[in-house]
């Protein structure tokens, strides 16, 4: 029997085991995902293939990036059919054909900033593009910042700095911008969403959301916003109820439409481990990865298994009429 997750217009069948590898591999935590125009979906992760690319039933079609990146973090699809990869692991952004081939790198790899320094890049973690073609660079796990460059790669400004405060950051971890340019940024351990204008002056937030991680947008004209919210990983509230790991999804306004998992982390179909990214399709299907190996153990204080699963499918179901 089908699995349903979600409620109202944002509910999904999940599509248990999709994503066939070739034999032998293996999908490593899961960083990014993204979809082209052809609905392929290209999964950005930490094991022996760095991208790996499916078509939209989940067959393999190929895979790139073996031996070039240290840390895989996050990917963002151009308008051009190209891809920006953040590389966590060598503190730099590459824009990448379809096929692997590197177009530019932003930041020098492996001579990352002074870490807490501001000056860029220390484990930065995401892109974002704006309706001009700007790069907004979310930055990162050493700073607190987001700069913004031109589409060839020259520096224009940057925000932020560390703490609580509107404007401030606590892991400035993942960052989208709709098309009226307004940029929104998932202030992970502050448990928000900020937003912001193009020069990076404060609107609103979203809040009440468990460490917002993952945030991914539907549509930029009317965005609807899907936020991957890692669950507890302290001692004393690992096992709480209803705070995660789970997908959240919001309006344009912070209104939550629905959610997506468990009570608490599982592995059954449809619950989550380590929300870390999510994209959808041209039909409103959602593909949701998972840092599931790094997070196994502060999840489930036990030894982790040689296999757990990384990337989920969930097919949108259409409304009853």
């Amino acid at each position: 029997m089908s699995v349903l997750v979600g409620s109202g217009e944002y509910t999904y069948r999940v599509e248990e085991g999709w994503g066939k590898l070739p034999e032998g591999w293996s999908l490593g935590d899961v960083g990014g995902v993204a979809v082209d125009r052809q609905d392929r979906v290209y999964v950005f992760n930490r094991g022996g293939h760095p991208m790996v690319i499916f078509d939209r039933e989940g067959n393999f079609i190929k895979s790139w990036g073996e031996g070039r990146f240290v840390r895989p973090h996050s990917i963002c699809m151009g308008p051009d059919d190209t891809v920006y990869c953040v590389d966590e692991g060598s503190h730099a952004v590459y824009q990448c054909t379809l096929d692997g081939e590197v177009l530019m790198t932003i930041g020098t790899p492996n001579q990352p900033g002074e870490e807490f320094s501001g000056a860029p890049f220390n484990r930065p973690t995401q892109v974002a593009l704006s309706p001009e073609g700007d790069i907004y660079v979310a930055d990162g796990y050493g700073n607190a910042r987001v700069h913004k460059y031109t589409a060839k790669g020259e520096h224009i400004l940057s925000w932020g700095e560390y703490g609580t405060d509107e404007g401030q950051f606590n892991i400035v971890h993942n960052i989208c911008c709709d098309a009226s340019g307004l940029v929104y940024v998932a202030d992970r351990e502050n448990h928000r969403v900020q937003v912001f204008h193009p020069d990076g002056r404060f609107k609103t937030q979203f809040v009440n959301l468990h460490r917002a991680c993952g945030l991914s947008m539907q549509n930029p004209e009317d965005p609807v916003f899907f936020v991957g919210e890692l669950g507890p990983f302290l001692a004393i509230n690992r096992l709480y109820p209803n705070i995660g790991p789970r997908v959240s999804v919001l309006d344009r306004n912070g209104r939550l439409l629905a959610r997506l998992g468990g009570l608490r982390a599982g592995t059954e179909p449809g619950t989550f481990i380590a929300p870390h990214t999510g994209a959808t399709d041209s039909h409103g299907d959602l593909y949701i990865g998972e840092v599931s190996f790094s997070a196994w153990i502060p999840v489930f204080q036990t030894q982790r298994p040689a296999f757990v699963r990384s990337l989920q499918k969930f097919t949108r179901v259409p409304a009853a009429a």
